[in-house]
């Protein structure tokens, strides 16, 4: 029996146990809409953007650990989801993203919502493709499936013309694939993991840095085994937060220019950077030649483009950093780092990540989620509030933290909750976002409403884009240049600082709220924390904005000023004239 290619469409997303469909229809994708029209083996969700669907896919397969599959029309429908394809592929996140195209007769002559979207995406996606034969779709279907959830896991783009899906063929979709050249790494270099193991053993002063390629690995057992076995401090990035439990005594902060001073200092001072699923971008290194410069480096990455790529490294090992943890665990043994701990525990206690300010703050609202919420999933936005939840969440096995890590794109924190609740219905899921973030995609906040959502969305609003403001401040003498989201035509040409004579907040995010049949909570005082976070956890059918009036100018420290040391950091604020001597180069601001 023959079938159309819309109809094969269905039978493979069946075949891969896709039970989520993000997808956004039009003209070029309407064959494959009518083959999953009454579908009720899989759930087909309209978001209303296809930026918002492609985030919610990310933040689907990001907590379920499944690959999230989009499905879009043609022109704007495929070049909307560029952005959450480079934010996802940045991260490592498995997604399958299928796109409807003009016929390929018309392919090249300037159609009607015709794109190149393999030309745009080819740059920014593991794999793109376009079918261009019926006879080929069921292996290419498989294929992008494949390559999405291998070796390090990306993005896979299929453009899917309009005849292909009308095309009548053979029903077979095949079992297994064969992909000629493409062989990711399923092994373990033995003899790199015994020079590595006996580095490790001959350490004074060792410390694992953990990034998120733990976490894709879905290694934090193992990297915690290790850890407690050997007994060495573990640092990690804000992808890698959460592979060990925040709570663990050997677990010391995050690194990198918002890291924490005890996490800076141990990087400057330790003999062994033992790394792990880590590209050591900018982010994290600071000035490159001051990076761990007395230290020898281990580097365990599944991608060999990225060993020594920024940082020169002593021992390269190209593995799944589970498989690597596995090995590791055979060779290690405890070491006597008790020394190192104490001293290390001492700049914890010296110089704790704390905003130390009273009122309402991010760090209270954050610590308020640690206690209301032991089982969630929490997604952030970018800018601030993304680095305040970086510093303050607990994060474990049951508290999972979502993220734009490599691409910071602002926007994602909302849709990406959207795809984790609809992945994970038993478990709370809580948004932290900036007022300038959320409305990126607010429009995503009917998707929450008609497909009965619980989120809990909780805006951090300073009436700035807090971050750029932060760095205006700091380091452009206050010249706040277009990031006051108070700011009208009528406002003065130059402004640096807020006041009580500033317009009122555009828009109203209670009357937002309403509008769209969710629940709306404003909160200007930190006894109103609780309360509020308890009332939006009651309701069990629809999302609840929780609107916290914060601060204009509050800032995410520590930081390190751009071009700097990570040992250079700016700890408090000019609040705090307490000046003491630190062992490590210190400024102040």
């Amino acid at each position: 029996m023959m079938i159309t290619g819309a109809q094969l469409f269905v039978k493979a997303l069946k075949a891969e146990h896709v039970d989520v469909l993000f997808a956004y229809p039009g003209g070029q994708a309407i064959d494959l809409f009518n083959a999953l029209y009454g579908e009720e083996d899989m759930s087909v969700i309209l978001p209303r953007h296809e930026q918002g669907l492609i985030h919610a896919a990310d933040g689907y397969a990001r907590s379920t650990g499944k690959t999230g599959v989009c499905l879009v029309t043609s022109g704007p429908g495929a070049t909307n989801l560029v952005t959450g394809i480079a934010t996802a592929n940045f991260d490592s996140v498995p997604l399958v993203c299928f796109t409807g195209q003009v016929p390929v007769g018309l392919i090249g002559n300037d159609a009607f919502q015709e794109v190149d979207i393999v030309g745009i995406t080819r740059n920014i996606c593991k794999y793109a493709v376009t079918v261009r034969r019926r006879e080929d779709l069921g292996a290419i279907i498989k294929k992008a499936f494949l390559i999405a959830g291998s070796g390090k896991p990306g993005v896979v783009v299929v453009d899917f013309p309009k005849d292909i899906q009308q095309e009548q063929g053979s029903p077979d979709y095949p079992d297994s694939v064969e992909i000629r050249g493409y062989k990711p790494n399923t092994s373990v270099h033995a003899g790199q993991i015994k020079k590595a193991a006996e580095l490790l053993e001959q350490s004074k002063r060792p410390v694992f840095l953990v990034g998120g390629g733990v976490q894709i690995a879905h290694a934090s057992r193992e990297m915690t085994e290790l850890a407690e076995l050997t007994k060495v401090p573990v640092i990690t990035t804000i992808m890698g937060r959460g592979a060990v439990p925040t709570s663990h005594p050997l677990y010391v902060g995050n690194l990198g220019i918002h890291g924490s001073y005890a996490a800076n200092s141990a990087v400057s001072h330790c003999d062994l950077l033992f790394s792990i699923g880590t590209r050591f971008n900018d982010r994290i290194t600071g000035k490159i030649e001051e990076f761990a410069k007395n230290a020898s480096i281990v580097h365990i990455d599944i991608d060999p483009a990225s060993i020594s790529r920024n940082i020169a490294v002593d021992i390269p090992i190209v593995a799944d950093a589970k498989d690597a943890l596995h090995a590791l665990l055979e060779k290690a043994s405890p070491l006597d780092t008790e020394a190192w701990t104490a001293r290390i525990n001492g700049w914890k206690k010296h110089k704790p990540v704390s905003m130390g300010q009273t009122g309402l703050t991010p760090q209270k609202i954050m610590e308020c989620v640690n206690r209301l919420f032991c089982h969630a999933v929490i997604a952030t936005d970018v800018g601030q509030n993304q680095l305040w939840a970086t510093q303050f969440l607990e994060l474990n096995e049951n508290r999972q933290m979502l993220t734009s890590g490599g691409l910071g794109t602002m926007g994602y924190g909302f849709p990406a909750a959207i795809g984790a609740k609809l992945g994970n219905p038993d478990k709370d899921v809580v948004v932290i976002t900036g007022d300038g973030g959320m409305q990126m995609n607010i429009q995503e906040m009917a998707t929450a409403v008609v497909y009965e959502l619980p989120l809990i969305v909780c805006i951090l609003n300073n009436g700035y884009l807090g971050n750029v403001r932060q760095w205006q401040e700091m380091f452009f003498d206050r010249r706040y240049s277009s990031t006051c989201m108070r700011r009208r035509k009528s406002c003065p040409s130059s402004c640096s600082s807020p006041g009580e004579e500033c317009p009122v907040y555009t828009p109203d995010f209670m009357k937002i709220a309403d509008s769209y049949g969710a629940k709306g909570i404003r909160v200007t005082d930190e006894n109103e924390i609780e309360r509020a976070l308890l009332e939006a956890k009651q309701c069990r059918s629809l999302p609840t904005i929780i609107e916290f009036i914060i601060g204009r100018e509050m800032n995410v420290l520590p930081i390190v000023p751009p071009g700097n040391a990570l040992g250079d950091m700016i700890l408090e604020s000019e609040e705090n004239k307490n000046e003491e001597t630190l062992d490590l180069s210190v400024r102040r601001k």
